[in-house]
């Protein structure tokens, strides 16, 4: 009989769970992957946390799947979980060290973390799409989760929260700057799923798919790339400075000059074959990417 999925609705749940002390503070703490202890098979259904949980792994000894393939990253790195999410004790491939910060929104609720915390993307990022750090970037990290540990570890004033969420804000920022670099030094990698994502939508529209399935899906595309849609989304800015829609808004744009050149079809004819229901919004996405109705971009070519 399958499992059902723990939900661990507080800090305190999760630390009896993994056999750890109960936390200093209820609504924030680390936990140091060595010092816990837990069966794994009691956890064969996965996990959620109606909480933040940011991993850093300092060390990893085997290999990372990602995507398709295997990556080796020895030198450790960090994921994000948002409260909700459903992970997996299988999903993490490797065996590492490090420990692991836990936020409990009420933490951040009179805070403006509280809100900007859901724009930093990596928090929909999968186990895969980990952020993966050099020696020096490691060391920034760890001094931050030090300095939390240690404010933890004094007695709680009227300032601790103050300074600790200072803290979290620094992390996130960091972890922004990082995701930033590594999308610049995997740029072979990220090209070659930019590439993989080209030839599927010309694949989509050569086959006609669009007549009858529809305009292309974020979330069709990213789980066919075995990515997450934010990732795309994130490393496609980052490569061409256009998100996932904005691409596929592109490529349709494309397509439709195709036609329009060819003169095989009306307006509207062009508009239900690459998937749109109404042709009013074809000419609308149309005029926005080419200040030129369809029909005037037609004329345009006789001139």
């Amino acid at each position: 009989m399958k499992k059902q999925a723990v939900i661990f609705n507080s800090l305190s749940q999760l630390h009896k769970a993994m056999g750890l002390p109960a936390p200093l503070h209820p609504l924030i703490s680390i936990i140091n992957y060595g010092e816990a202890k837990f069966d794994a098979g009691d956890l064969e259904g996965g996990i959620i946390l109606d909480f933040y949980k940011i991993s850093f792994k300092t060390t990893f000894s085997g290999k990372l799947k990602y995507g398709q393939g295997f990556y080796d990253f020895e030198e450790g790195g960090m994921s994000f979980v948002a409260p909700g999410q459903l992970l997996r004790m299988q999903e993490e491939e490797a065996n590492y060290d490090g420990m692991s910060l836990h936020i409990h929104p009420d933490l951040l609720r009179s805070y403006p973390l509280d809100s900007q915390i859901k724009q930093y993307g990596f928090f929909s990022y999968s186990a895969a799409e980990a952020l993966y750090l050099s020696e020096k970037e490691k060391t920034t990290i760890l001094s931050i989760y030090q300095f939390i540990q240690d404010e933890l570890n004094e007695r709680i004033d009227k300032f601790s929260q103050d300074v600790i969420i200072s803290q979290i804000e620094l992390l996130l920022n960091y972890a922004n700057r990082f995701y930033d670099r590594q999308f610049i030094t995997r740029k072979a990698v990220n090209n070659d799923l930019l590439s993989k994502l080209e030839n599927q939508l010309e694949t989509y529209f050569r086959e006609d798919k669009s007549a009858t399935e529809g305009l292309p899906s974020v979330n069709v595309l990213a789980e066919s790339l075995n990515v997450t849609a934010r990732y795309l989304s994130d490393l496609l800015r980052n490569l061409i400075g256009l998100n996932t829609q904005q691409f596929i808004h592109e490529k349709v744009i494309e397509k439709a000059k195709e036609y329009l050149a060819k003169d095989e079809m009306t307006t509207a004819q062009i508009a239900y074959h690459l998937g749109f229901e109404h042709p009013q919004s074809f000419n609308k996405l149309f005029k926005s990417k080419t200040n030129l109705s369809p029909s005037d971009y037609k004329k345009s070519l006789l001139n």
